[in-house]
């Protein structure tokens, strides 16, 4: 990636091409030239090293622990406090915190009262003029604002599995921000560094960009505060960093649209899922499905045991036999469903549970497509296909129901190249065989709860059905009150 400067003008030449007006979100003048500076300045390196040691500061930054490997590695050089000309990388970087919100990200997470622009002209273009310890102290928090933007735009800013502590402590992430950011401190390219820590996700790309007319093209006042529409992308934008992944196959569930999507090399293929109530939520998540199986029991969950199946078993007693359910105790033992034995079991519910056999009539229909995750939720077939035909499809009690699932299995064999298993596949399926198909290479499966989405240019928006964005908004953007109603 390329990053172009013209009067006036900004270009990010990168997977999108991004003109962004610099009148619109560049605070103060940036002069053409900045007057020389000692390349080495051993003095300020001594105070970056004893600074970093003050717990007033380091409990001021966001990732401190990233901050001082970054450092350590540079050998405790200034970052950003180096001779350069007025579209150099520490210029880049302010202009990059000036535009987050067409990130959907906001401008007071980056250190604003540190990094103004009168202070950095002082201290680049008349060396002495400030003192050395208000230089240490602004090459630090813009290091911090760096690594927190990365960090941000690659994992999001509220991610529930990676919080800052995590990625601060962790050396090992796929991503590691003061790696990356350490490697290419001396380029003169750091704006395209900081944008391609984004996800590549064709449906995040398109989200961004319709940010960027809004909050870029469309905004005469870069800090303008979002409007609704603005402020409903920025909350799905962070929920597609939540789902941030280098895969380019995959499956795709998205909650409120009822869809999932099988992306595999130039194909996107559609299908329909019944998700979880508004009282038995669908919960989001990454996991990679590895295997299938045909014909497959299923084990009751614990509460629609109790809550729904006893009470149906206690009110008709042909209920278990039609329906193809058993009851066993905690040993396994198999328990005669007479009216005094399931009273007994009413009675401490916990030390039992059902399971329904496979057939045409098995809750999980015909086929499950596993996938290890905690909530112990399934992907799979259901013998009620009727209900695909309604438009709202929240119905489940936290599984997803995919439509035309045998298709959905046959495409993935393919993509995995086990075309061969296809026909195991389908014998399994009408006969009520139980098997399990594995695949050679696991496929990723994303769940995703997004509220909006940009379809060729398209605004579009889906039914809140959980009633969730209006808690990420209001922490997103740090505030007590509902926005939307504004």
């Amino acid at each position: 990636m390329k990053t172009t400067f013209k009067p006036g003008i900004l270009v990010l030449t990168a997977a999108m091409f991004i003109t962004v007006n610099i009148q619109a979100c560049f605070a103060g003048n940036v002069h053409k030239h900045t007057k020389t500076r000692l390349a080495a300045d051993s003095s300020l390196s001594e105070e970056i090293q004893k600074q970093l040691t003050d717990k007033s500061l380091t409990y001021q930054l966001y990732y401190p622990k990233s901050v001082a490997r970054l450092y350590a590695a540079k050998g405790f050089n200034a970052a950003w406090i180096k001779p350069q000309t007025g579209d150099g990388p520490t210029w880049q970087a302010m202009l990059m915190i000036d535009c987050v919100l067409q990130f959907g990200l906001s401008h007071a997470d980056y250190h604003p009262q540190e990094l103004q622009y009168n202070r950095l002209h002082n201290i680049l273009d008349t060396p002495g003029r400030v003192s050395l310890q208000l230089e240490a102290r602004v090459d630090i928090m813009l290091t911090d604002a760096i690594i927190t933007l990365m960090n941000h735009l690659h994992f999001g800013k509220l991610n529930p599995d990676y919080p800052a502590n995590r990625i601060d402590t962790s050396i090992n992430n796929n991503f590691c921000t003061d790696k990356i950011l350490a490697a290419n401190l001396s380029q003169n390219d750091m704006m395209s560094i900081i944008y391609a820590a984004q996800p590549k996700a064709k449906a995040y790309k398109d989200m961004q960009y319709q940010m960027h007319l809004w909050e870029g093209l469309y905004q005469d006042d870069c800090y303008e505060e979002p409007q609704a529409e603005v402020r409903k992308i920025a909350i799905n934008m962070e929920r597609l960093r939540w789902a941030n992944t280098d895969d380019s196959i995959y499956i795709h569930i998205n909650i409120p649209s009822y869809a999932l999507k099988l992306y595999v090399k130039d194909t996107t293929y559609q299908f329909k899922v019944i998700v979880g109530k508004p009282t038995s939520h669908t919960p989001t998540l990454l996991s990679a499905v590895s295997y299938f199986t045909t014909a497959p029991e299923w084990k009751i969950p614990a509460k629609i045991f109790q809550k729904e199946l006893l009470p149906k078993a206690l009110a008709d007693s042909n209920y278990l036999e039609n329906n193809h359910y058993a009851i066993y105790d905690g040993n396994g033992r198999y328990i005669e469903p007479t009216k005094a034995s399931l009273l007994k079991v009413k009675g401490r519910p916990e030390l039992y549970f059902a399971r329904q056999s496979a057939g045409c009539d098995n809750a999980l229909g015909l086929v499950v497509f596993r996938f290890p995750n905690i909530y112990d939720v399934y992907l799979h077939d259901t013998p009620e296909q009727k209900l695909f035909s309604r438009q709202e499809r929240d119905l489940s009690h936290g599984c997803i129901r995919v439509e035309q699932a045998e298709k959905l299995a046959r495409l993935i064999l393919i993509n995995d190249g086990s075309a061969d298993k296809i026909p195991a596949l389908h014998k399994g399926m009408i006969n009520y065989v139980k098997q399990d198909i594995k695949l050679r290479q696991p496929i990723s499966i994303k769940i995703t709860y997004l509220t909006c989405e940009v379809k060729e240019g398209v605004y579009i928006t889906y039914p809140d059905i959980y009633e969730l964005d209006k808690n990420l908004e209001m922490a997103l953007y740090g505030i007590q009150q509902n926005l939307s109603m504004r």
